[in-house]
């Protein structure tokens, strides 16, 4: 699975992973910046609430935006796999210039959307100029490999990760989430050395990056983002070590980077900002 091409005139929309427990009413910097984003009062935005089972998480986020000025905000209630061909929520997905996937249980929602057309309208839309968000586990699925499970700890093991396929809106990178809070940088440092051509982000709760068009993001909120590079990795013992054994790993590239840095998935180049200057180097 590669990101849709769409109309080939188009910019890539923003992708937006935000690392679970964001900001809702206190200083709600991220979300605000994605309703900006996505047209200000001009701005027709759809939740998908599907990763958790709790009935009011789409009004939430619904209520939520609509006070940040939205101009038309809908949730779609897609609970199993025959929903996703549901006509009028494919026709309310397709007016959107912003998506919002809430977060609970990423399983649930690659099991639901994955190869739906909601699942191929998000890439699409994506493609051609549409901005998507997730926080928690809407921010695990939107990649083309999704972390869908493991054990917390520094150390990676094969225990360590499970993966399983995302939405493929990026094949550049892998994301965990809830990443300091829940000890998880062993499973990202395990799903690197099993996909040693992604770049590994572990990003920390409050926090989001926004990953341009041209595969460069900004980091935003309250805590940091862990970038694991493998681009110089030398060596991995992932396809021999035993299921409870360390996985060797050496040459890999660990960047922390808080909110103001920058960081280019292309080139692997971190911009981080002089605390005495204000500037980036």
């Amino acid at each position: 699975m590669t990101p849709s091409r769409g109309n080939t005139d188009a910019v890539r929309g923003f992708i937006i992973p935000i690392g679970g427990a964001v900001s809702k009413r206190k200083n709600p910097i991220i979300l605000e910046k994605f309703v900006k984003l996505c047209g200000g009062d001009k701005a027709v935005i759809t939740v998908i609430p599907t990763a958790t089972k709790l009935e009011e998480n789409g009004e939430i986020f619904t209520n939520l935006f609509t006070e940040m000025g939205a101009s038309d905000v809908f949730s779609i209630d897609i609970k199993k796999r025959s929903d996703c061909s549901n006509e009028n929520y494919l026709s309310k997905l397709m007016k959107s210039t912003g998506v919002f996937i809430s977060g609970g249980n990423q399983l649930r929602l690659s099991t639901i959307l994955g190869g739906t057309p909601v699942a191929k309208a998000i890439r699409r839309l994506n493609a051609d100029g549409v901005h998507i968000a997730g926080t928690s586990a809407g921010a695990a699925i939107m990649p083309e490999h999704m972390i869908s499970g493991g054990r917390s700890g520094g150390t990676p093991t094969p225990k360590s990760v499970s993966l399983s396929p995302g939405l493929g809106l990026t094949n550049s990178v892998v994301i965990d989430q809830h990443f300091r809070q829940r000890d998880r940088l062993g499973r990202l440092l395990a799903a690197i050395a099993y996909s040693p051509f992604l770049t590994g982000v572990g990003i920390d709760e409050n926090t989001a990056i926004f990953i341009d068009p041209d595969n460069t993001f900004s980091v935003e909120g309250s805590g940091a983002v862990t970038i694991v590079d493998p681009s110089k990795m030398n060596a991995t013992s992932a396809s021999t070590a035993g299921r409870n054994d360390a996985i060797n790993i050496t040459d890999i590239t660990l960047h922390i980077l808080a909110s103001g840095s920058n960081y280019d998935l292309n080139s692997h180049t971190a911009l981080v900002m002089d605390s005495d200057t204000d500037t980036l180097e």
